[in-house]
């Protein structure tokens, strides 16, 4: 495909003075409803296990173990999400995911285990952060393929699902140190495990119709070729569809400077600085008000439907800057929540936008791939990011790594607004599609 233009069908009964439908098609059926609750018991146990990694393995190993461990799981994320988009279109990305969602419940529940018989050595901390981000690698590309396949609005699918995800952030991390002061990061740990239990079941139970043979599909003298040929050929269709798109891969270049300067560091170094201000409850309390604002920005996105979702996203991404400044300038404890509930805000309002694009404006026999592609860039960054952390504070406080992270966050949102081709990006048409599909897996399922 050498067009980056949509192919989409204009919605009927469209007022062309508001560019929206008179009617939205229902979102709430059998299978929207067992993949929101998938994603939704999953979030609960993900968004407890960053407040798990920065007190639990921060008591043992301190700022460079914290980074380092969360290195890890991302490096190996990062190595391995190309792989995750090509398998998810070549499988089907609910099989995919299911399968990832059982090797977690291993990784967690070995960890669980750790916990609740001593102090685990760092050996097996980055060991489990590696496996951990292998079948992350393995489930992330289909999450963003699913959305058009259970849903028939995207927008309001992710606006939902972010919704989720922010109440989700909202009960993780106050609950995780609650339940570390009370009995310990094992049993943290041990919900996790149980949430992708329950997420492996819901996905499992959605049924899907298999798609009609993609046009690139390999014929017979194509089956001839190699394993690894044929890794590479879906490889390279990947790189192109992304290539081709260039707000797609501008806005990624960005997002990997984010990684390093912005989203790498923000953990280790915000919890070390909250924590030893005011105390670990504390640094809890304050990402569960980020949880706060990602419900409010979650909700926005549910009302509001810009015709350049990208441009609104980028000035809404300017709030982000005050989360770090809070924590940089020592904050008290109102401020420091306030900056997180805008911080929350602006970060799932600017998420909606970027899915939705990202979903409506890319072919879905190679929207897993496209995805693989968008997550290795932007996330490589972050890994980069949490490694350095600890090392970091060797050449400047945390509180001054943090303002340049604010820093980082603004020039950033200018540079998004620069960019005609991010700027002018414009909303797709809903598409009156039908029954949704996924690709075939081996058995014809």
């Amino acid at each position: 495909m050498t067009t980056t233009q949509p192919q989409t069908r204009t919605v009927p009964h469209t007022d062309p003075t508001t560019d929206l439908p008179d009617a939205r098609p229902p979102l709430w059926d059998r299978r929207f409803t067992l993949y929101f609750t998938a994603r939704t018991v999953s979030l609960v146990g993900d968004a407890m296990m960053p407040v798990a990694a920065a007190l639990a393995v921060g008591a043992l190993y301190g700022i460079s173990g914290v980074g380092f461990v969360l290195g890890t799981w991302t490096g190996t994320f990062v190595a391995l999400v190309l792989f995750g988009g090509v398998f998810a279109d070549r499988l089907g990305a609910r099989r995919m995911m299911v399968g990832a969602d059982l090797a977690r419940v291993l990784t967690q529940g070995v960890l669980a285990v750790a916990f609740f018989v001593g102090p685990p050595p760092f050996w097996l901390l980055v060991t489990m952060a590696a496996l951990a981000g292998g079948a992350a690698a393995m489930f992330q590309p289909g999450v963003n393929g699913m959305v058009p396949l259970v849903a028939r609005d995207p927008q309001r699918a992710n606006a939902t699902l972010k919704v989720a995800d922010a109440l989700a952030q909202l009960l993780g991390p106050a609950l995780a140190g609650l339940l570390i002061a009370l009995t310990g990061a094992g049993t943290v740990y041990a919900i996790d495990g149980g949430t992708f239990v329950l997420s492996a079941l819901c996905l499992a139970l959605i049924r899907l119709a298999p798609a009609d043979a993609p046009a690139d599909t390999p014929n017979d003298a194509d089956s001839l070729e190699s394993s690894g040929s044929s890794l590479r050929r879906d490889l390279r269709q990947g790189w192109h569809e992304f290539r081709s798109r260039t707000w797609m891969w501008a806005v990624i270049l960005i997002w990997v400077g984010y990684g390093v300067l912005l989203f790498g560091p923000l953990v280790p170094l915000s919890s070390a600085l909250v924590g030893a201000r005011l105390g670990p409850n504390a640094y809890g309390l304050a990402v569960s008000f980020l949880g706060v604002g990602t419900v409010l920005g979650g909700l926005l996105a549910l009302r509001l439907r810009p015709a350049r979702p990208l441009a609104a996203g980028a000035v809404a991404m300017a709030l982000f800057a005050v989360l770090p400044l809070c924590v940089s300038l020592s904050a008290g404890l109102p401020v420091l929540l306030v900056g997180h509930v805008l911080g929350g805000g602006a970060w799932a309002f600017w998420s909606v936008m970027w899915a939705t694009s990202v979903q409506t404006h890319t072919p879905p026999a190679v929207l897993n791939r496209v995805t693989a592609y968008e997550l290795a860039g932007s996330v490589s960054g972050i890994a980069v990011g949490q490694i350095l952390a600890g090392p970091a504070t060797a050449l400047a406080s945390p509180g001054r790594l943090l303002l340049i992270s604010a820093g980082a966050c603004l020039a950033g949102c200018v540079a998004l607004l620069t960019i005609p081709a991010i700027r002018t990006l414009r909303r797709a048409a809903p598409s009156d599609v039908g029954t949704p599909r996924e690709p075939a897996g081996p058995d014809g399922e």
